[in-house]
């Protein structure tokens, strides 16, 4: 007598789609696009998922909210994750060079990026905080690091804030991008450094 054959009524693990590698940048940077043209509050994954041509399903496994989704997009344009301070053995090099690169200063397209989250970054803490925390904590992290190498040549006193001093060329730069609606040119930034940074170190020096 055969032996009447069984089928298993277990179906096979099911693997969450990954998203990764150019399709990943793909969707990220429709997302950066969308951002600009329609602000964080119009966002909407129909249309990340229209402009990257993938499902919205898709989008929704690998990223469960719009914050997580505009979050690592802007992640991807800052170079988040990679980022390390330059070193060219002074500090007005190191920051030239740092206000240079890859989401620094003077690339216009993060100044748009943030301008479109400013209002929703006050009405929305998630938001906020999820930049603040990921974002903008590591890059001042970055920021800092030029200061304290010059600090450790002598560059800057002892008792200097650090932080503060970090500060400025962002502050102003991002500032005068903000009420002009363009962003820094290389020349500029090098002005800022060499007539408000530099000069501000070297008045820790006489304090200590």
């Amino acid at each position: 007598m055969t032996p009447t054959s069984t089928t298993s009524t277990e179906e096979p693990a099911r693997t969450r789609p990954r998203v990764e590698g150019e399709r990943e940048r793909e969707i990220l940077e429709a997302t950066l696009e969308a951002l600009v043209e329609h602000g964080y509050d119009k966002l909407s994954f129909d249309a990340v998922a229209a402009t990257a041509k993938a499902s919205k399903a898709t989008l929704y496994r690998r990223w469960p909210a719009k914050v997580d989704l505009v979050v690592d997009a802007m992640q991807l344009m800052l170079g988040v994750e990679a980022d390390r301070a330059p070193d060219t053995g002074d500090l007005r090099g190191d920051l030239i060079a740092q206000a240079c690169a890859k989401g620094g200063l003077a690339d216009d397209r993060p100044i748009r990026v943030f301008a479109s989250l400013m209002n929703s970054m006050q009405r929305e803490p998630e938001l906020h905080d999820a930049i603040i925390t990921r974002l903008i904590a590591p890059k001042m992290a970055a920021a800092v690091r030029p200061f304290r190498a010059a600090q450790q040549r002598g560059e800057i006193g002892d008792s200097a804030d650090l932080d503060t001093l970090a500060r400025l060329l962002p502050a102003i730069s991002i500032h005068e991008a903000m009420l002009t609606g363009s962003h820094p040119s290389q020349d500029r930034l090098v002005t800022l450094v060499d007539s408000v940074v530099l000069p501000a170190c070297a008045a820790t020096l006489q304090r200590d």
